[in-house]
């Protein structure tokens, strides 16, 4: 899943360091109010607003922040009861699943900004159900490669209760079952390892390659844009694009 996972730690550093990291801290604050809210203001005894948080810290959000957000959740605040979770389905160009995760206050609204966009860039959206089957929902830790000895990173996450270990590029990626998320990464940056990014991830089961540049722009295009939405939460696309098409269009 080389050009797969080498999109998410690009991802992740275009997050990290995008200059509206205003918006990107709202809509991560809006996913824990709204997992508060629905499971209890208490990480260990609700499994969502656990990796809401850890998501939130992968970003550097602030810890009043983080706090601010559970209490929203927690009480009896109209912006948490006005938000539900939509997802949407489609194909993008080559035929690329693509699923998406929102939280939205007005269905009818999100649901014509996604559909105008899979228009826009060449896809479809598609019926519940549609794409789903093709993901599998994860923990995925990424860890930067430079200075690591791959045997001790395996035995770290082996010891966690990590699934399994995948170098791509300059990036390894751990993925494990979803409730031992926490605990993987807690692990590894115990043990030394620099973690780049902690949260919950649909990990496709099968990819799709494209190595037309033009097409794998299409592609990228369309993905960017729904990130870009205020309702979006989350962008999943099983794509396998070669890494130095991928760092091309991404820049």
């Amino acid at each position: 899943m080389s050009g797969h996972s080498k999109w998410s730690s690009i991802k992740h550093k275009k997050g990290a360091a995008d200059a509206k990291r205003g918006k990107l801290f709202s809509k991560l604050s809006r996913a824990i109010i709204v997992a508060a809210k629905e499971g209890g203001p208490d990480p260990l005894a609700n499994l969502a607003l656990q990796n809401a948080i850890e998501k939130a810290r992968s970003y550097s959000m602030p810890k009043d922040n983080i706090e601010r957000a559970i209490t929203k959740g927690s009480g009896a605040d109209a912006e948490a009861s006005s938000f539900e979770s939509v997802v949407y389905e489609g194909y993008g160009s080559e035929g690329v699943a693509v699923l998406v995760e929102a939280l939205t206050d007005n269905r009818n609204r999100t649901a014509s900004e996604v559909r105008h966009l899979f228009s826009k860039h060449g896809g479809n959206l598609g019926a519940t159900g549609a794409v789903a089957w093709q993901f599998e929902r994860c923990g995925v830790v990424l860890v930067s490669e430079e200075g690591v000895d791959e045997d001790a990173l395996v035995l770290a996450a082996a010891e966690a209760g990590a699934d399994d270990v995948e170098l791509d590029g300059s990036t390894y990626q751990v993925t494990s079952a979803p409730e031992e998320l926490s605990v993987v990464r807690e692990a590894l940056e115990g043990a030394g390892f620099s973690v780049e990014s902690a949260e919950l991830s649909m990990v496709p089961k099968t990819t799709v390659s494209i190595s037309d540049e033009s097409k794998a722009k299409q592609v990228v295009r369309l993905v960017e844009g729904l990130e870009d939405l205020d309702d979006v939460q989350e962008v999943y696309a099983n794509f396998d694009i070669p890494e130095r098409i991928l760092e091309a269009v991404a820049s």
